[in-house]
């Protein structure tokens, strides 16, 4: 029971260790793209944003997903996709600016050995 248990902390720990890898990776790839980072790991009562990117007046709220292998992007699901949507307004919302700011939702796709997917306005 007790080494099942340890067993499954590492593996949540090692989860969460790729997860952060893949925003900083994913972060970084924006930032070659022409981006600035916002902010990163955004948290309200409304939901979560992994990365906060701007470029000029263009506000992308990104999800990132670090998978082993595909599907990062299948893995924002409708649920995810509305809380992510009611973090970003909420977000806006905090924008001294906010009546001439654009956005779009994105999401990056991180894989194991493969330059980071990224899929502007993705929802």
């Amino acid at each position: 029971m007790k080494g099942e248990a340890d067993a499954r902390r590492a593996a949540r720990r090692a989860a969460l260790g790729r997860g952060r890898f893949g925003e900083w990776l994913a972060a970084w790839m924006l930032r070659l793209k022409g981006y600035r980072i916002a902010g990163r790991n955004f948290r309200c009562r409304q939901g979560e944003i992994d990365i906060v990117a701007t470029k000029g007046d263009l506000v992308c709220f990104v999800e990132v997903k670090t998978r082993r292998g595909e599907g990062g992007f299948d893995a924002v699901t409708a649920n995810a996709r509305r809380r992510i949507r009611a973090a970003g307004a909420a977000w806006i919302a905090r924008q001294p600016a906010s009546a001439r700011l654009s956005w779009r939702f994105d999401v990056v796709e991180i894989v194991a050995g493969r330059w980071p997917r990224h899929h502007p306005d993705a929802f």
